[in-house]
């Protein structure tokens, strides 16, 4: 692979034409994967299964998912015949975790432990087997933390000492109204529990459905401030806070 440059891949895409933004990625990096959870992520997954028929996909299963989650992963599988590769907590230090703290200790100390352990360490721990990933983030998604978020970044978060990983952002720039239509449009198929008022999804607990005209990211951790409601996935991403 010819060294990537991201300057001239923003230069010459439209921050807005999400399916040429997927294609290049893919021409770019054979080693890119697809980061799988919600209904952004499928979109992302249809335009590019159009373009690259064997596109690596992959889903963390944190152990604390809906029912309806795993059933949406297995229909995705089906639907676009195409293996999904599901990553894990470590064992031992989930279970020395829940043996310390138990099962529901993110209502007293927040959440940031137990996403560690169950998203951030296997995610990084795929990462560093990638030279690029692709998600599904949105800079409306969040109250104000997404606003830096470009259609590719050097992840800082979670690239090597030797070399820099990519992550591309191709719907940074859509909405969910955006998102909403091209599952329409397509019949891609979508989380049941979003007919249910749920419109972020995550871990059971944590997640719960919003009021109509709520922001989608009330659903989430709604015990805790606006300012903490990000896993640490992209923590790369989030706008430093000022101090006083």
């Amino acid at each position: 692979m010819t060294e990537f440059d991201i300057n001239h891949f923003i230069q010459s895409n439209d921050t807005t034409a999400a399916q040429k933004i997927i294609h290049s990625a893919l021409a770019a990096f054979d080693n890119i994967a697809i980061s799988f959870s919600g209904a952004e992520d499928v979109v992302l997954i249809d335009m590019a299964v159009k373009a690259k028929k064997n596109v690596q996909v992959f889903s963390l299963d944190t152990g604390r998912l809906p029912p309806e989650t795993y059933q949406f992963l297995e229909t995705v599988r089906k639907h676009y015949n195409l293996p999904i590769h599901i990553l894990s907590p470590d064992k031992e230090e989930l279970d020395k975790f829940t043996h310390e703290k138990g099962l529901f200790s993110f209502f007293e100390d927040g959440h940031k432990q137990c996403c560690g352990i169950r998203k951030v360490a296997p995610l990084r721990k795929k990462l560093l087997s990638l030279d690029a990933w692709i998600t599904g983030q949105r800079k409306d998604q969040s109250h104000g933390t997404r606003n830096q978020l470009n259609i590719v970044e050097e992840d800082t978060t979670f690239s090597k000492d030797d070399s820099t990983l990519y992550k591309f952002n191709p719907l940074a720039d859509w909405s969910s109204e955006d998102v909403w239509n091209y599952i329409k449009m397509f019949d891609v198929p979508y989380n049941p529990l979003h007919q249910k008022g749920f419109i972020s999804i995550g871990c059971e607990p944590c997640t719960r459905a919003v009021l109509p005209n709520q922001h989608e990211r009330e659903g989430r951790w709604w015990w805790e401030e606006t300012e903490h409601k990000e896993c640490g996935l992209h923590i790369g991403n989030l706008i430093p806070t000022k101090s006083s």
